[in-house]
């Protein structure tokens, strides 16, 4: 009797995580139905809304979306170069998507744009380094005493092809999980950003809105320079003490080593009807 009741204690429990997880997931998808009823470009949704949706993302690991560090899907797949990544899209709308980026060690997603788009990611296991900035348009000065003597555009408005701009530095730093998630707005948060797997990695991305080239958000990358490389590119003056805070981003194609490939999300599914 004693091992029969351990058994089914056991099962009950199984049970009872699987309809957890499945929740989750769940869960997400209806908050994230509910604060982007009215996503669009630059749209940013109210305060009480992000909070809602980064509190569902807090408690997510890789369990709720079926993933471990030990799968093959974390392990480099490549003997030269950059370890390949992973993409596992979970839902995607014209308001929004859900995925999950796989990342074995060592492999490196390039530093790019969120233009007109409010993200939310959630580290759901592993180690990386994050590097995200946030462009400068530095006139008149910002609090550092950053000014530009030249214009950023061009006279109908645009930036110049290839042309050097200058970003002030977001984050810099290693992330392990746990830890909360992390959201970038369209003009700051660190909209533009790159990682670099330490471990095997997966973190669960959100977008609102998607990128869209029909509607012009297009996945832009870009080249790192640092600030003391070039001091007097675009003629915009830095103070020596901020300095090392900012970077000069150049426009550049997607490298080789970065490549993402799709895959089928197996976890628990979302009812969306």
């Amino acid at each position: 009797m004693g091992a029969k009741k351990t058994s089914c204690g056991q099962r009950r429990s199984k049970e009872k995580t699987d309809e957890e997880k499945y929740f989750r997931v769940q869960v997400l998808y209806d908050t994230c139905t509910e604060v982007f009823e009215n996503s669009g470009p630059g749209i940013v949704p109210s305060p009480v809304n992000v909070q809602r949706l980064k509190d569902v993302m807090n408690d997510m690991t890789g369990a709720d979306v079926g993933l471990r560090p030990g799968m093959q899907i974390f392990k480099p797949q490549r003997k030269e170069g950059l370890p390949s990544m992973s993409y596992i899209p979970v839902y995607n709308c014209n308001k929004f998507s859900i995925g999950i980026f796989c990342l074995p060690p060592s492999a490196v997603i390039q530093l790019h744009n969120h233009p007109g788009m409010t993200v939310f990611c959630k580290l759901l296991f592993g180690t990386m380094y994050v590097n995200s900035f946030d462009w400068v348009n530095a006139d008149p000065p910002n609090e550092d005493g950053v000014f530009s003597t030249a214009p950023l555009r061009t006279a109908n408005g645009e930036i110049p092809a290839g042309a050097l701009r200058l970003a002030k530095t977001k984050a810099d730093n290693e992330v392990s999980a746990p830890c909360n998630t992390s959201v970038l707005y369209p003009a700051d948060g660190g909209n533009l950003h790159s990682f670099r797997a330490l471990k095997p990695c997966a973190f669960l991305d959100v977008l609102a809105p998607p990128y869209n080239d029909s509607e012009g958000r297009h996945c832009t990358f870009y080249r790192k320079y640092n600030f003391s490389s070039l001091p007097e590119a675009g003629t915009i003056s830095v103070p020596e003490e901020h300095r090392q805070e900012y970077a000069w981003l150049q426009e550049t194609e997607k490298v080789e080593g970065s490549l993402i490939y799709g895959k089928e999300y197996t976890g628990p599914k979302i009812v969306t009807e």
